[in-house]
């Protein structure tokens, strides 16, 4: 069955709000597919659309080729998994599962059948006779994906259906839900704010930002070539440094940080950067490492301001002597024990990199996350911020 969807041009508007901005996307048929973002970026509006809950206001969703716009919501080749999973408690686990298949009028032996073959398919033999209310988080997160697969769709969406789990459990199901996936050959259609699981779990992820879609790639690729500013604040924890560009001659690009002297790093996408233009240099906390006055290459100065042990490595917080700007440097186990004495608050360090593992884009006015907060601001109201706190 082809379970391929495609998006033409849609654009989707709440009166004089424009939710998505014009968006075309192809999503191919058995992919595990995530569109990840911060709250209101529109990925739940998008799924609504291909779910046919909303109509575009311009534009059409294909699914297997078929325009679905005179398509009603039952009878599209979907079906949707919701975040607070939406089953029935009174109801037991069979009757749960086997629910759509009664309301299509699939006598009871073959609901039946399917509902074992579907149980076994989650991990949940024997668990047909139970009580809903019987289960645990994760059973429940089970037996919702065989509910929705009950009804054999085409393309399964899903709509945050971890986030209500605890981690470990969370992390358990991405497994689960990726292994489900590859043994049904459906299409996953995955809506996240959760980095982690949209890098774990999917084959492609669309990163989106105010109602467009910044970069759609492979998990490998949004992590190491982020495309634009906002995705490399968003995906993963990156350093940032605004510079001005000095040397844009092939991939590595030589930049004048100011008080912070001469950096570089790689630039990648579009647009190319020129002599002269500004640009932000991105360094993720775990290429930074301690270096002394006898190793080349660019460095921070940097004073110690927090230490915090997380097990397998230690992450410190510090900050930039000439420049103010907060450093965040990953430290695995090895090398933190070669430093043990010099780890300590109020401690003065140098902190180099290799450049192939700096991103530097644009400076664009791209929206970034806030350090503090954690939402997303424009690139002037963080300067504006910036510039008050070092007034």
């Amino acid at each position: 069955m082809d379970g391929s969807v495609r998006l033409e041009e849609v654009v989707m508007r709440f009166g004089d709000f424009t939710a998505i901005e014009k968006t075309s996307l192809t999503i191919g048929s058995g992919e595990f597919f995530s569109f990840l973002g911060p709250s209101g970026c529109g990925k739940t509006t998008l799924l609504n659309m291909i779910s046919g809950f909303l109509t575009p206001s311009e534009g059409q969703v294909l699914i297997g080729g078929e325009a679905m716009g005179k398509v009603s919501v039952n009878r599209r080749p979907t079906a949707m998994i919701f975040q607070n999973l939406a089953l029935f408690p009174l109801m037991t686990v069979f009757e749960n599962i086997e629910f759509g298949l009664e309301v299509r009028g699939v006598d009871k032996r073959t609901r039946r059948e399917a509902s074992e073959r579907l149980l076994a398919l989650v991990a949940l033999e024997g668990s047909g006779p139970k009580m809903v209310t019987e289960l645990s988080g994760g059973q429940k997160q089970r037996v919702a994906i065989a509910r929705a697969l009950a009804v054999e769709p085409r393309v399964l969406l899903l709509d945050e259906p971890l986030s209500a789990l605890d981690l470990k459990l969370r992390q358990h199901m991405r497994a689960e839900l990726k292994a489900i996936q590859r043994k049904t050959g459906i299409t996953f259609i995955y809506i996240t704010h959760d980095q982690g699981e949209a890098l774990t779990m999917s084959d492609r992820v669309a990163v989106m930002s105010a109602g467009r879609i910044q970069q759609v790639a492979d998990p490998m690729t949004l992590y190491r070539s982020p495309a634009t500013g906002f995705v490399a604040a968003f995906v993963g924890e990156n350093n940032r440094i605004r510079a001005t560009v000095i040397d844009a001659e092939g991939e590595r690009v030589r930049l004048d940080a100011g008080s912070l002297g001469e950096l570089a790093g790689r630039a990648v996408g579009e647009p190319r950067l020129h002599n002269g233009d500004s640009a932000v240099l991105f360094v993720r906390p775990e290429h930074l490492r301690p270096v002394g006055e006898d190793v080349s290459g660019p460095r921070f100065q940097a004073t110690i301001e927090a230490v915090h042990f997380e097990g397998a490595w230690v992450m410190l917080e510090t900050r930039l002597e000439a420049f103010g700007e907060l450093l965040r440097v990953q430290l695995g186990h090895e090398v933190s024990r070669q430093y043990t004495d010099a780890l300590a608050v109020g401690q003065r360090m140098a902190f180099g990199y290799d450049p192939a593992d700096a991103v530097v884009l644009p400076d664009d006015g791209s929206p970034m996350v806030d350090e503090a907060t954690g939402e997303m601001v424009e690139t002037e109201q963080r300067t504006k911020r910036a510039g008050d706190s070092h007034a």
